[in-house]
């Protein structure tokens, strides 16, 4: 018999998929159908740190003028318009996700800073969520700023959140970085339980009639996992965290690219919003059939199996795969 079952933050999970921050994850009967369609945990949308530090008449201004700034941003999603849990509304959301499913329920908190806000970590904690992800979105933007210390941010919210709690912490994280092998091993080292790879930064498009900036989704494609995959397969042995790939996972070959890779997770939002929560199924029968006709036995076996260290080629994930790559043209 088949076996899916990984080991994430700690958690036993019955298969490598799991339901990423979206919508979806706001109602608690959608939350129940995504177990039952073979989810093996679910992460809440974000709480975001705007929504603890604003008060509510100013937090409604906000959100419907700078909605491009969130990973999650209300315009971006249909049916979005109902997404207004405050503080107080997401910790009962999360009591009662508890209360409704088997599936372990991680909560979320969206935040580039440290500050009173992170007290949340601990009240979601006690919430009942099996473990918190920490969705640090930021796109620095003044000049005088450095890369250095926009990285120690970084660092220290995830000092100062694993203070906080005693649950697992997984970092969600942008690929923008100069040296990101050396940003993840400092991370790991500031006590991150996981490295989510890697959060996706919604562009605003330019309106010409109406000269105006709007907010612009785009669903993710399959082709953007590669620069997971990259990433995950260089990670992976170097890090004491557990590695999850998130961003471009819409099929069974992607999960299992991904476990090849070196991940424990692999994260699905917009597959499940264009292709329905069913989908999740699909992908699952899938998984068994193509482990089945290759003659594994568990999602275990693979892990790693294509990663920096075990390929017999580590070059071709440097920059000598470049020169390659030209070569053949």
């Amino acid at each position: 018999m088949i076996d899916l079952t990984t080991r994430y933050l700690g958690l036993s999970l019955t298969s490598p998929l799991v339901a990423s921050a979206s919508p979806l994850g706001e109602r608690l009967d959608t939350i129940c159908r995504l177990e039952d369609a073979g989810a093996a945990a679910v992460v809440l949308p974000s709480l975001f740190e705007e929504q603890i530090s604003l008060e509510s008449e100013q937090l409604d201004h906000h959100l419907s003028h700078g909605a491009e700034s969130y990973a999650e941003a209300l315009s971006y999603f249909p049916d979005l318009h109902t997404y207004r849990l405050g503080p107080d509304g997401y910790l009962e959301h999360v009591r009662r996700a508890k209360a409704r499913v088997r599936i372990p329920v991680i909560g979320s908190l969206n935040g580039v800073s440290s500050g009173g806000w992170i007290d949340y970590a601990r009240r979601i904690e006690q919430a009942g969520a099996d473990a918190l992800e920490l969705n640090i979105y930021h796109i620095p933007t003044d000049p005088v700023v450095s890369g250095a210390e926009v990285e120690q941010m970084y660092f220290d919210l995830v000092r100062d959140v694993k203070a906080s709690v005693t649950v697992p912490v997984a970092v969600k994280l942008g690929h923008a970085f100069t040296a990101m092998a050396n940003v993840a091993s400092r991370l790991d080292a500031a006590g991150a339980d996981a490295l989510v790879l890697f959060n996706r930064f919604y562009q605003p498009d330019f309106d010409l009639e109406t000269l105006e900036v709007t907010p612009r989704l785009t669903l993710s494609h399959s082709w953007e996992l590669l620069l997971r995959l990259h990433w995950t397969a260089i990670l992976y042995g170097h890090v004491r965290a557990d590695l999850a790939v998130t961003g471009g996972v819409h099929t069974a070959e992607d999960v299992l690219k991904a476990m090849m890779a070196g991940a424990r997770a692999a994260m699905l939002a917009s597959a499940l919003l264009q292709d329905g929560i069913e989908h999740l199924g699909r992908i699952r029968t899938d998984l068994v059939t193509w482990m089945e006709t290759h003659e594994y036995e568990s999602i275990r076996q693979m892990q790693g199996s294509m990663s920096y260290r075990a390929v017999r080629a580590p070059a071709a994930f440097e920059r000598a795969n470049y020169m390659k790559v030209l070569g053949s043209m």
